[in-house]
Parts: C-alpha cells; sequence; structure tokens
C-alpha cells in the first residue's frame, strides 16, 4: 500500500498522559495562538471542558486569530445549539462532519473519528481525546477516562496541517493557507498514518508489517478489541516465535459493554498462543498506542472492525528511543492496574459468561455485515 505521507526527521514529541495534564497544554497552546488554530474532534459534548475550550477559541478570535471548528455529526450532537451558536457568533467557524439524515441510510455509520488540533502551523496535538467532561471531571463510574495525546513540533506538524486543511476543503469546499517548512527541532522520527474507512487502511497495514517483523516486543493498548483475523493471525505468530506479544485493554468500565463481552470471543486461541491479556480495572481506558520494537504509534484508531470499516483515523507513528521508552513505561504502570487474564482461570468461566460472550460476538458479526 503507498504511504500517504513519509517519515519525518527533526521533530519533537511530548506524551501527556490524561486530561489533567493534556488539557492545560492544549488550553495554553491555544491562549498563545497568533494566527491559526485549527481544530478537529470526533467527541464534542456540552459541560466544563468544552466551555474551557470554547472560552480559549473565542479569546482568540479576539486577538485576531483564525479559528476553525470541525465536529462529528454523530460525536458531537450533545454539544448544544447554544454552544454552537455562542462559537459561530464569536467568529469561530463551525463545520460538523457527515451530519446524520435519515435518508443516508448507512452512508450515517462513515463517522470522521480523528482528534487533532494544529496552532500557528507550529504546534500540533495528536490523540484519543475529545471535548468532554469523561476526560477530567469524575461525573460517573470509571471516569475520568484514561487517554493519552502526544504535542507535536518540527517539521511532520505540515502533514497533519495537510490532513486538516483536506478534510476542511472537502467539508466546505474552500481551501486554508497551506503551510510552510519546518526546521528540524528535535531527536525524533515521526510519520502520520491515516486509514479512510474501506478505502485506505494504512494504520492497520503499518501495524501488521510492524508486528510480523518483531523481534522482541509488541505491546498494544486500545479501548475497543475488535480485531481482524489478519492481527490476530499476526500476534498469535508472534507470540509462538518467543516475542512477548502483551494486550492491554478496556475492562469492567466501558461505554460500550456490548464490546467488552463480544471481544472475548478472541481470547482462547491469543492466550493458547502464548499473547498475555490484561484488562484495565479502574477506569475506562480510551487510549490508543502501542509499542514494537524501536517503534511506537498513538493517535485516534482502535484497530477493531468498526474503526477500519467505517471511520477516518490518523495516528503518529515515532522512532526516538526516549519517546518509546516513555510509552513502554506507562505500558507497565498500566498493566499493574489490570486483572491479567489467564489461560487456566479463563477455561474454567461459567456457562452463562460464555452464552454472553457468544451472543455478543453473534450480534458483532451481523453488524458487520451492513452495507
Amino acid at each position: 500500500m503507498r504511504k500517504r505521507f513519509s517519515w519525518r526527521d527533526g521533530n519533537k514529541v511530548e506524551l501527556l498522559v490524561d486530561g489533567e495534564n493534556y488539557f492545560p497544554a492544549m488550553l495554553e497552546a491555544l491562549s498563545r495562538a497568533r494566527h491559526s488554530a485549527l481544530l478537529e474532534f470526533y467527541l464534542a459534548a456540552s459541560g466544563e471542558v468544552a466551555c474551557w475550550f470554547i472560552d480559549a477559541m473565542l479569546a482568540a478570535v479576539r486577538r485576531g486569530v483564525m479559528v476553525k471548528l470541525i465536529i462529528d455529526g454523530f460525536g458531537g450532537y450533545k454539544l448544544s445549539e447554544a454552544d454552537r451558536q455562542r462559537l459561530q457568533r464569536g467568529g469561530v467557524e463551525l463545520v460538523v462532519y457527515n451530519p446524520l439524515q435519515l435518508l443516508k441510510w448507512t452512508r450515517n455509520f462513515a463517522r470522521n473519528h480523528r482528534k487533532l488540533m494544529v496552532i500557528d502551523q507550529h504546534i500540533a496535538f495528536i490523540g484519543g481525546t475529545g471535548l468532554s467532561d469523561h476526560y477530567w471531571q469524575p461525573t460517573q463510574p470509571g471516569a475520568p477516562w484514561h487517554d493519552v495525546m502526544a504535542r507535536v513540533e518540527g517539521p511532520v506538524v505540515q502533514d497533519l496541517l495537510s490532513l486538516y486543511n483536506a478534510l476542511w476543503e472537502r467539508c466546505t469546499s474552500r481551501r486554508l493557507p497551506p503551510g510552510v517548512a519546518e526546521s528540524p527541532c528535535g531527536p525524533c522520527a515521526v510519520r502520520v498514518a491515516t486509514a479512510h474507512g474501506m478505502y485506505q487502511q494504512e494504520i492497520k497495514a503499518s501495524f501488521l508489517n510492524r508486528v510480523n517483523r518483531a523481534q522482541q516486543q509488541v505491546w498494544l493498548m486500545t479501548a475497543y478489541f475488535m480485531p481482524s483475523f489478519s492481527l490476530r493471525m499476526a500476534l498469535r505468530r508472534a507470540a509462538r516465535r518467543g516475542v512477548d506479544v502483551r494486550l492491554v485493554i478496556a475492562g469492567p468500565h466501558t461505554d460500550q459493554p456490548w464490546v467488552f463481552h463480544a471481544s472475548k470471543r478472541y481470547y482462547r486461541r491469543l492466550l493458547k498462543a502464548g499473547v498475555r491479556i490484561y484488562e484495565y480495572q479502574p477506569r475506562f481506558l480510551h487510549a490508543k498506542m502501542a509499542v514494537v520494537d524501536d517503534w511506537s504509534t498513538l493517535g485516534s484508531c482502535n484497530l477493531d472492525h468498526w474503526n477500519l470499516r467505517w471511520n477516518l483515523e490518523a495516528n503518529i507513528e515515532v522512532q526516538d528511543p526516549d519517546f518509546v521508552a516513555q510509552v513502554d513505561f506507562l505500558l507497565q504502570q498500566d498493566m499493574q492496574q489490570c486483572l491479567e487474564v489467564c489461560w487456566e482461570q479463563w477455561s474454567r468461566r461459567p456457562w452463562y459468561r460464555k452464552l454472553r460472550e457468544f451472543v455478543w460476538a453473534w450480534i458483532s458479526q451481523l453488524i458487520l455485515k451492513i452495507r
């Protein structure tokens, strides 16, 4: 598969863990914007976090900054009309990707799942968060959601800007100013990887290629574990040839309980092949990232059936020893807050759990047949 973006050297990437760390960094960058602020989020819901960002965007407009916001037609349905009007009256240009309409039928399933913010064509944030209180305010059991964002500077920011500009033009038929070349500012080699439903699955292809060539380690963290057959095969083969393969996935706290149960159908063969599976316990695990030997990736893509079939997704891939070590350390910390699923215990689970898993797995397969 032809890669849309190439590797770029000379970048600086900072890993930001949980809303208490990445929201202040994002809001500070917004407060310092002088020319442009481009935001793109799947999930946007009225509340305290959304209010902080709306205030920051409106303040930027008053300073003369060009502010654009793309939200998804489904993921943003909880952003109130009052907040939308406030943004538009304040000079923020708001675009809704694929608004829900009954006559669109299955086209309503096509969503923009990306999470991206680009400031002054110079600084970018990319990861898995949304403009929602779920990510910081403990409003329900299992909250705040555990997630990560990356703060990026350097030449690769121009590729993230290009990604945003292309979607803006697709939605509005208007072009935004192109970026200018950024000078090297750090040690990281970074590449932007994307997915566009069934048309383009570069994120999956790139990850599969890394897993198939892995020599030491494959650690994957994902919120919704519904992997394709090819990915399951790659993970099992890697474990059988002695690679340390571990999966850190959402536990009992999740916004999609049916996925939690349906995903269990994949455990048996993975466990028998030597893959270690960890279910995160304290709260909802929403992060999507991985380490394969000296390579790491993070972003919006869960590598599940639904994401890869319908969604626009964006990840960054990073090759830098220090950054990979940070991701590796975070994964180790999170594993300590997990319940490890062991084969002996798993094989003795009661019949009613097996039945529930079978039913939800069967329903998930029916959903995937929707055209």
